[in-house]
């Protein structure tokens, strides 16, 4: 169970079904800020964090959820201290082997969104061993965000259309949106319609730019390693309060 998880912990939550967001996507932050409180090192952090990201995937498969997106590691988390870097490669070489077992109990396919080129061979084959393992089920559609950055798969994108237009396939008056979106990683899910960012920060540190276009933000101060099953309880409550209205006025 994560740390300090509140102690409302019952396993009904009075959101209806109908009314729970098909796909949430996660920022989860906090993790190194957690460990410094703590005196820990911030690898120690990112440790504590897997519990936090284990008991999303089990709390989405409970309540139905179609898909969650995880935003493991950006781009720009190269910058990072070396030793952090490695010590977050060596956790998914640790952990993911040791998540099998739960995917396949759970009914998760599992599927990496992010770039392939610079991520370690070891860690690529990691990532592909849990991919093909899982990918037969389809209860719950989970997207882990690795090297992945929203600028670089909307270029990727244009690119990939681009050279269609160039080899004469594609003419560029039919490119359309629904044609950009089954350009992107997260091809054939429906756009997260919950983001929930941990850690207190107000940003989206380029993550899912184009898919999150009319997602709810649920965002609490509460470090990712805390952020247990009430947490995400309390974030699906918020997403049912609020009145979607995608542009339009409010109903009379």
């Amino acid at each position: 169970m994560p740390h300090n998880e509140p102690t409302d912990m019952t396993d009904t939550l009075d959101v209806p079904a109908a009314q729970r967001p098909k796909h949430i996507a996660i920022i989860m932050d906090g993790n190194g800020r957690w460990a410094e409180q703590r005196g820990l090192s911030r690898a120690e952090g990112h440790i504590a964090g897997t519990d936090a990201a284990r008991t999303a995937i089990e709390t989405s498969c409970r309540l139905g959820i179609n898909a969650l997106t995880l935003y493991s590691f950006s781009t720009e988390n190269w910058k990072r201290p070396p030793e952090e870097v490695a010590a977050l490669m060596g956790l998914v070489l640790k952990m993911l082997p040791l998540e099998h077992d739960l995917m396949m109990e759970q009914g998760v396919r599992f599927r990496l969104i992010g770039e392939r080129d610079g991520l370690p061979a070891s860690v690529l084959d990691a990532l592909d061993a849990a991919a093909d393992k899982t990918k037969a089920n389809d209860r719950l559609h989970l997207n882990i965000a690795m090297n992945y950055g929203a600028r670089h798969e909307i270029t990727q994108a244009v690119r990939t259309l681009a050279a269609q237009v160039a080899a004469g396939t594609l003419d560029p008056g039919d490119i359309d949106e629904a044609m950009i979106s089954n350009s992107l990683w997260t091809t054939g899910l429906p756009d997260p319609d919950l983001l929930i960012r941990t850690g207190g920060e107000m940003r989206i540190s380029n993550f899912l730019l184009w898919q999150i276009s009319y997602a709810e933000m649920y965002v609490t101060d509460t470090y990712w390693p805390d952020f247990g099953k009430a947490s995400m309880y309390e974030a699906i409550r918020e997403f049912a309060r609020r009145q979607r209205r995608f542009g339009d006025v409010p109903a009379e």
